[in-house]
């Protein structure tokens, strides 16, 4: 995605390739919009949700994660794909996290996890745009994450997730927000709105 949005102070700028720039938004306090439909027309451009299908009985539920060559992480070159395990306790904030290159898929399976996306790309038509997810055993959601948004979570009891990334770990990759900075204003302890 090629940048263009015009020139950025060195003061809000996160980071720079060649393809992708990644500026600090000023957002007021809050969750942004809460995402309550795959297809939601306020989602983040380039974040994409397909629900999971699981079937459950009386000996417990079976859910398909991924078929390699199919679904949201299709195009992640085999080679270099990893699939990844996370256990979070129950109140853990895990936030924020950003990546250059890597593309990241994730699939909450038990628990509730609250997650937070924003754009932090200069040019794209969502940026400083917020998006907040309310995903797991109940609402069984795959989350495409692309490079430059940022992303984290919290765990609203014990949760597992398991995620996909197009490319193996690596540190360059991979950068950090605080989960409290306050150009995001993410407020982790605020709920939906109530209607």
């Amino acid at each position: 995605m090629a940048s263009k949005a015009p020139a950025v102070s060195e003061a809000r700028r996160i980071a720079r390739t060649a393809e992708l720039e990644l500026v600090a938004p000023e957002c007021e306090k809050g969750i942004g919009v809460v995402v309550s439909k795959p297809d939601a027309a306020e989602l983040i451009e380039g974040v994409r949700i397909t629900p999971v299908t699981l079937w459950p009985d009386d000996r417990g539920y079976f859910l398909e994660v991924q078929r390699f060559g199919r679904g949201l992480a299709a195009n992640f070159p085999s080679a270099t794909t990893q699939v990844s395990a996370a256990v979070n306790y129950p109140g853990t904030i895990k936030a924020f996290h950003y990546h250059l290159h890597q593309t990241d898929c994730w699939t909450p399976v038990a628990g509730l996890l609250q997650v937070a996306l924003v754009d932090l790309r200069a040019g794209s038509a969502t940026f400083g745009a917020r998006n907040t997810l309310y995903t797991g055993a109940l609402r069984p959601w795959q989350i495409l994450i692309p490079p430059g948004v940022a992303h984290g979570c919290r765990a609203l009891d014990l949760t597992h997730v398991l995620y996909i990334t197009s490319s193996v770990y690596a540190p360059d990759d991979e950068g950090r927000i605080p989960h409290d900075d306050p150009s995001i204003g993410y407020d982790w302890t605020a709920g939906p709105p109530i209607k």
